[in-house]
């Protein structure tokens, strides 16, 4: 075998590697849900404080992803990288190790840190290894599909370790494979930075957005409990937009800015970010709303509900395969255009979720929709995001995408949850405490929720069709006929 092959081989098993870092990241986002309750009653947990074991995950995984990607651009990727791995993995040991709500809750923050480091310079590593065509698409593609199965696998295990082992091993079950991926990262990953001559991270712009972005997820992810007209919600969305403007202020200013913003005089970039935005308001939601239906309204149990979520989970990975190779043939906008559509029909056919329904009827048909849509729009975006950036840049460009895709999943949550609520609590109100009224309440919750998520999906088709540039759309497809026809 040439050194050349072997390289090529050694890209493929690297790409393996990477994938499952990116599988850690996106399961720790979800794989808690199930366990919840059982969290609760272990730690004693106050109902109110219950939520912060996700909702510090997403708070320091969203508040910290530029800052991530600036550091694997500057300091090497695959240093960064590994740093990331090994901290996620110190940060589940103390988490399962947990011995009041106090601590649990700062190591799920560490945990965020983690996966906010090691995300965008994963995502950094696959653009720099894979040439942009075919290649790039096809390693995006299962870059998609991990990440899109990621979400539907931690509620599958979830249910099955909480009622297995137990709790703690929902948070453990991160450390072995960490470990070992951080092992065989220097084997398999070559070593990458940007080679700008100006080697500044910014610190100013690093601590403003970083700080913006925080508070603005904090502001977001308590405003269900805090009230969206509150003095709180108000002052923190206001302190965010201060810090945020500040942001933009210094960099406009800055000779080594932490975001330059020439980059968003790539339209498709901008639009991919903006359509990752309402992707994730969009696809994160359902997932919440989907668990809280079959275990609140059909009464499943936690090994159940995770079960359901196995045909979803599958038809991912089978749907990013797919929208892979039909990037390479007919250009990203055309499918992720397809995609957003689907995803829209997928939770309108949701929002007919009924109180005597089942798996069968209300679940299996809309989930497989909403899969193949997901896998078209995750590796869509991404494409687009990383296409056509410079390098130097691809950190950037990874830690934007995943940052829009974040912070529109917990924005979409916390608005679909205040609509669900309301619903729900106006037909308590009308209709009594009865437990038959509580379910069908908590089910009309969720139809309005499905409806609303619906609206952002379709807003994303609009923007998909307005912001993505078919040029460059159709510039891919060429790209990629040229690439092919070189040698390796």
């Amino acid at each position: 075998m040439t050194d050349a092959q072997e390289y090529m081989d050694r890209r493929w098993i690297a790409l393996i590697l990477l994938c499952f870092a990116q599988f850690i990241v996106v399961l720790d986002a979800s794989i808690v849900n199930v366990a919840l309750p059982s969290i609760g009653e272990a730690l004693n947990f106050s109902q109110e404080n219950l939520a912060w074991v996700v909702n510090a995950y997403v708070l320091t995984f969203g508040g910290f992803l530029l800052l991530g990607g600036r550091l694997a651009d500057l300091l090497g990727r695959r240093r960064v990288f590994i740093a990331g791995l090994l901290l996620v993995a110190i940060a589940s040991l103390a988490a399962g190790f947990a011995s009041n709500e106090g601590q649990l809750i700062a190591a799920r923050a560490a945990q965020g840190l983690g996966a906010a480091i090691i995300s965008p310079a994963a995502l950094s590593i696959v653009t720099n290894t894979f040439r942009d065509g075919a290649e790039r698409n096809k390693a995006l593609g299962a870059w998609g599909a991990v990440a899109g199965a990621g979400g539907a696998a931690g509620v599958l295990f979830g249910g099955l370790l909480t009622d297995g082992p137990g709790w703690e091993w929902v948070l453990w079950i991160n450390v072995p494979v960490a470990l070992v991926v951080a092992a065989l990262a220097p084997r398999l990953i070559l070593e990458s930075r940007s080679e700008s001559a100006t080697r500044n991270f910014d610190t100013a712009g690093a601590v403003s957005v970083t700080a913006g972005l925080s508070v603005l997820v904090y502001a977001i992810v308590d405003a269900t409990d805090a009230g969206w007209g509150s003095t709180q919600t108000l002052g923190l969305l206001g302190l965010a937009a201060a810090l945020i403007a500040a942001f933009v202020a210094i960099e406009l200013r800055s000779q080594a800015p932490l975001v330059p913003f020439r980059i968003f005089r790539l339209r498709t970039l901008t639009g991919a970010n903006a359509v990752g935005l309402l992707l994730g308001g969009s696809l994160f939601a359902m997932f919440f709303f989907i668990t809280l239906y079959m275990q609140q309204v059909l009464g499943y149990s936690p090994i159940k509900a995770g079960l359901s979520y196995l045909p979803l989970a599958v038809m991912i990975v089978v749907a990013s395969g797919v929208a892979s190779q039909l990037v390479t043939r007919v250009g990203f906008k055309p499918v992720m255009a397809s995609g957003m559509l689907m995803i829209a029909a997928a939770l309108v056919w949701f929002s007919q979720v009924s109180v005597d329904g089942g798996f069968l009827t209300d679940i299996l048909g809309p989930s497989l929709l909403a899969a193949t849509g997901l896998g078209f729009g995750f590796v869509t975006t991404t494409i687009a995001a990383v296409s056509g950036v410079r390098a130097q840049e691809s950190g950037l460009a990874s830690g934007l995408i995943n940052t829009s895709q974040q912070i529109g999943g917990a924005l979409g949550l916390a608005v679909l949850a205040t609509i669900a609520n309301s619903r729900t609590d106006d037909l308590i109100g009308s209709a009594g405490g009865s437990p038959s009224a509580m379910t069908n309440a908590l089910n009309e919750g969720f139809q309005a929720a499905f409806l609303a998520g619906a609206g952002i999906a379709l807003l994303g088709l609009v923007l998909t069709l307005v912001l993505i540039r078919g040029r460059d759309s159709r510039a891919h497809v060429e790209l990629g006929a040229q690439v092919n026809e070189q040698p390796a």
